[in-house]
């Protein structure tokens, strides 16, 4: 027999079918599983240990969701809480957890799982040879490490496991794979080790390896060969091409897959269409490392941030625009250098050319109309705003030449200094072995209700 697992949707926060919940739920699942996070929205979430999902709307779906649990009467499990899976985001969910609860007086248990690494340990680690570099990954120090306001280690399916052994009706974990979550219950009980670890990848993004990504909701069930993955959408499908192309998404190699403990080889793999909504795939390889390590992701600030934007229409300014902003960037940073203390970074982004791929881009010919984003990176806020200050009669005024008339350019808000506070950078694509999968992990267990 196997194990289904549930995915109502590839992010809690995204939106689901809830008609394909209900039908998933009718299906009979052994365990409901969802994603809270990762990093695709940049470092400030890490940073600042924050969702970048509204509180709303994250409530309104765990709601459903809690609810969906309730009636399957399996376990609820999500990873990566709250975007970023650091330790306040994990209590940030619980509370969410615990005010549900309460108003439906309902009484749970919960298994928390903690990723969080202090910074001062982890600069130890690194120094005794336990956190090694990943492929392009920057240089760091023990102060790297100190200086990181938040580190968190992804956890594999070893800590998910051991938060369901625990009984809990609902897991709450930190900074997971994405896979983990799906993963690790369907290993638990004997199913193919490649199958599950293929599987959770093809379906760690809910609905998105099949025809109708928006429908959210699919059940797969691993069994002792393989898995099969049936989406739960009245339109959506699932097809060979649909299933095998997912081992290409946020992936670089799509023949290989590396989670803590080894890697997942899809290159024998085999995929069958069942009928014109299922796919069945067997053959993936589960090939077991000989040091068991975990990624780190971390994040430190970056200073303060002010951006300016001008939106220029002038036809020969237009035409002319790189060579406008480089003689801005020139002029104006002169200009700063001599009235600011400290070190600053100016940048001219221009807002419909090539602000996304910089000097990457191909397609460079000129708009009707240019934004130019002025962006300037400080030490401190006042320098920032102060150098901003600077910028403002260069992108309101400035000429194309010395010999024509001073233009004017048009702000679309007053003032147009927008102060973005403090910034964060990722600092780390490192992974630390442990001797232990749980050592750097931390899991209680709290009980919720009326």
């Amino acid at each position: 027999m196997g194990t289904k697992i549930l995915i109502p949707s590839g992010a809690l926060g995204l939106g689901y079918d809830r008609a394909a919940l209900a039908r998933g739920v009718a299906a009979g699942p052994d365990l409901i599983a969802i994603d809270g996070g990762s990093t695709d929205s940049g470092p400030h979430y890490l940073g600042t240990g924050t969702s970048k999902y509204s509180r709303g709307s994250v409530k309104a779906e765990w709601a459903e969701i809690m609810e969906a649990r309730a009636q399957a009467g399996v376990p609820l499990v999500i990873g990566s809480a709250g975007t970023c899976g650091a330790d306040s985001a994990v209590d940030w969910m619980v509370d969410i957890t615990r005010e549900i609860a309460a108003e439906r007086s309902e009484s749970l248990k919960i298994a928390v799982v903690k990723s969080g690494q202090d910074g001062s340990e982890m600069a130890k680690a690194l120094i005794a040879g336990k956190i090694h570099p990943l492929e392009a990954a920057p240089e760091i120090t023990p102060q790297t490490l100190e200086h990181c306001t938040n580190i968190v280690a992804l956890a594999g399916i070893e800590q998910i496991q051991a938060a369901l052994e625990t009984g809990a009706d609902i897991v709450i974990a930190g900074r997971t794979t994405d896979t983990a979550i799906i993963a690790a219950l369907p290993i638990a009980r004997g199913a193919h080790p490649g199958g599950a670890w293929h599987g959770a990848k093809i379906g760690e993004c809910g609905a998105l390896a099949t025809t109708s990504p928006n429908s959210g909701t699919i059940l797969i069930e691993f069994d002792e060969d393989g898995f099969t993955m049936a989406p739960m959408g009245a339109e959506a499908r699932a097809t060979p091409y649909t299933v095998s192309a997912h081992m290409l998404y946020e992936n670089s190699n799509p023949y290989q897959l590396y989670e803590p403990g080894g890697h997942l080889d899809v290159t024998e793999a085999t995929y069958t269409a069942l009928d014109d909504r299922r796919v069945r795939v067997t053959g993936s390889a589960w090939i077991v490392s000989d040091a068991y390590t975990v990624k780190l992701e971390g994040a430190r600030l970056g200073g303060f941030q002010t951006v300016s934007l001008a939106l220029v229409r002038e036809p020969r300014y237009v035409k002319n625009i790189r060579d406008w902003i480089a003689d801005i960037e020139a002029r104006c940073a002169a200009k700063a250098r001599e009235r600011v203390q400290g070190p600053f970074d100016l940048e001219l982004r221009l807002i419909g050319l090539d602000a996304t791929l910089g000097t990457l881009e191909t397609a460079a010919n000129a708009a009707s109309e240019v934004g130019v984003m002025g962006i300037v990176t400080a030490p401190d806020e006042a320098t920032s705003r102060e150098v901003a200050k600077i910028l403002n009669p260069y992108l309101l005024h400035h000429p194309l030449t010395e010999q024509e008339e001073m233009p004017t350019f048009a702000f679309p808000f007053s003032p147009p200094e927008m102060s973005r506070g403090q910034i964060y950078e990722f600092c780390l694509n490192h992974v630390l072995t442990l001797d232990d999968p749980l050592d750097a992990f931390r899991i209680d267990v709290v009980e919720v209700g009326p």
